[in-house]
């Protein structure tokens, strides 16, 4: 008994890990805890007299007062064709989200399971990368198959991934939760990444890209390019939020209300997770990539600086790899203030509204407040997708133990070792390079004032 455990230990470490983290993350309610004190905002149709008081209320108003201050009215002849404006309808509430509110929200059974299905399967290719076990054992197939377990975390890495991609092309296509320009321009970029993947996968030098294609056949380059043309298209509205999110986050709208902003640390986390993604992409492209590698070995004089000074190219390699999984975790380090600063653009709409004439129409916000809180966990998946993505495909290219024989059916139609090895990594960059592509566009636009905030 204690043998066929020492022998299977792998195997029994996998599956008591994969059921040990779903029944703790679905009985401690763990996704509902990932959201929990977030701040949402209610704006109702009608409150009633003497009930709760406002989360905003005018500066120069008396706190001990929990009435609003009446606006004094005018002396000009034309006030009795002034449509009446009452202030306690202008009222909006914030409140801490707990479970029972995020329990009503459109899309929370596919977070959760996302939630779930994302740290079961990332926790899985972290364990058998710790275990590292040896493939060139002298025991026949099928018993080396179960003995290193590798098929586990490759199991649950490609469901996870097919998952990922399914619900980010299940949110895309939601009719509400977006205007019908982001869709057709989430379309047309889907296009185009299709066409500058294929580009990329058949056409590409090592000169341009550090990235080596020559052992991936021709059925293998297409599915890639079809796989990077659909999370191009995917990804464009997501980024475009988390652009907004950077823009607020950070102040550059100079509001003078200070809850619409993060405090510094968050601040701090919206900056350094930003700056992280562009240096991360930049490491792949030549010849910037190559600056940091020392080929030669010796410098002679000055002029021979490049390509002689810097990392090895074991090291470079494995340094690039620290920053892929540096990035991803900054996402979900950021991903708390970004779903925050998506919330307080309903709050930024009241606060235009309210301002934008004598006898606001409030109808606009109240609407904004009322989607952004119904499809809060729409975005989450948005959110939380791209930087568990780049974690499943970053586990699955530091894989061991994986050889064709184990994979016949599968390496029949993809190389198995090409795959699970360069275009794991190739496709954890591609997100990279998409989420920064969108999220600078979309921030330059609202710096040359292209695009505003409403």
């Amino acid at each position: 008994m204690l043998h066929q455990f020492l022998t299977y230990k792998n195997l029994i470490l996998h599956l008591s890990l994969s059921l040990t983290l779903t029944l703790l993350l679905t009985f401690l309610k763990l996704p509902i805890f990932f959201l929990h004190s977030l701040h949402t905002y209610i704006h109702p149709d009608h409150i009633p007299p003497g009930s709760a008081r406002a989360a905003i209320r005018r500066p120069d108003s008396d706190s001990s007062n929990p009435e609003l201050r009446k606006r004094p009215k005018s002396k000009s002849k034309n006030n009795n064709k002034a449509p009446d404006f009452d202030e306690n309808n202008a009222q909006i509430f914030r409140l801490k989200l707990d479970e029972a509110h995020l329990q009503t929200r459109l899309y929370f059974p596919d977070y959760s399971n996302a939630f779930t299905f994302s740290v079961v399967a990332v926790s899985s290719l972290g364990l058998q990368i710790y275990l590292n076990p040896d493939s060139s054992s002298s025991s026949s197939s099928d018993s080396r198959f179960l003995i290193n377990a590798g098929f586990v975390p490759v199991l649950l890495g490609f469901a996870a991934v097919s998952k990922l991609v399914a619900v980010l092309g299940k949110v895309s296509a939601e009719k509400s939760a977006s205007r019908r320009s982001e869709k057709q321009l989430s379309a047309a970029f889907g296009v185009v990444g299709l066409v500058v993947a294929s580009l990329l996968s058949f056409k590409c030098s090592p000169s341009v890209l550090d990235f080596d294609f020559a052992e991936v056949d021709g059925n293998g380059r297409l599915f890639v390019a079809v796989l990077m043309g659909c999370l191009a298209g995917f990804l464009f509205m997501p980024a475009a939020k988390n652009a907004r999110a950077f823009w607020l986050g950070t102040d550059q709208i100079r509001s003078d209300l200070s809850m619409l902003s993060c405090e510094w640390f968050g601040r701090m986390v919206l900056y350094v997770n930003h700056a992280m993604i562009v240096f991360t992409v930049l490491l792949w492209i030549n010849p910037l990539g190559g600056m940091l590698v020392n080929k030669n070995g010796k410098v002679r004089n000055a002029e021979g600086l490049f390509g002689n000074v810097g990392f090895s190219a074991s090291d470079f390699g494995k340094f690039r790899l620290c920053c892929l999984l540096v990035s991803s975790f900054m996402q979900l380090v950021a991903l708390r203030p970004n779903l925050q600063m998506y919330l307080n653009e309903a709050l930024l709409c009241w606060y235009q509204r309210l301002h934008a004439g004598k006898v606001p129409d409030l109808e606009f916000s109240r609407a904004k407040v009322f989607l952004h809180n119904h499809y809060l966990c729409l975005v989450v998946l948005q959110f939380l997708a791209p930087p568990v993505l780049l974690l499943l495909f970053l586990g699955l290219s530091r894989v061991e133990g994986i050889s064709s024989e184990d994979y016949q059916y599968a390496c029949s139609v993809l190389p198995c070792s090409a795959f699970v090895r360069e275009v794991a990594v190739f496709l954890a960059w591609w997100i990279l390079f998409v989420w920064a592509v969108y999220s600078s566009a979309t921030i330059f636009l609202y710096r040359r004032c292209v695009l505003y905030m409403s």
